[in-house]
């Protein structure tokens, strides 16, 4: 794996992801059972534009990963919410698997970046 590579991908995707979740905010929230909340979609959308663009100018910063990990842990808190409000919607449990697996990618990379750097680890594992 080379995570800097990985690292400059999901900025792209974070990019489309994030201008997906701002064209389509409406639709997104009643696909979620959640239609007064296209607002929050939208807020959602533009931090993910803007970890995609922290990441594709500073693909090596494990920083700009590990931003991205606590926005995943933010969508799966409030995405858990919307199961707890709607716990028959495939959409959302769909929703969850998704950005679970993208989380552990993320996770991953940002380990990955850490490692190349020598970033966050014992000092007997750190390179010079």
């Amino acid at each position: 794996m080379q995570p800097k590579r990985l690292a400059f991908g999901l900025g792209i995707f974070s990019i489309a992801l994030g201008v997906v979740e701002l064209l389509a905010a409406k639709r997104i929230a009643q696909t979620l059972d959640a239609p007064d909340h296209a607002g929050l979609v939208r807020g959602f959308g533009a931090r993910e534009v803007l970890a995609g663009v922290n990441l594709i100018v500073a693909p090596a910063a494990s920083v700009n990963m590990w931003n991205r990990v606590a926005g995943d842990a933010l969508d799966l808190g409030t995405l858990a919410l919307a199961a707890k409000r709607s716990p028959s919607n495939r959409a959302i449990w769909g929703a969850i698997a998704f950005v679970a697996g993208v989380t552990v990618v993320d996770a991953l990379t940002a380990r990955g970046l850490d490692g190349a750097t020598g970033r966050f680890l014992p000092k007997r594992q750190a390179r010079a």
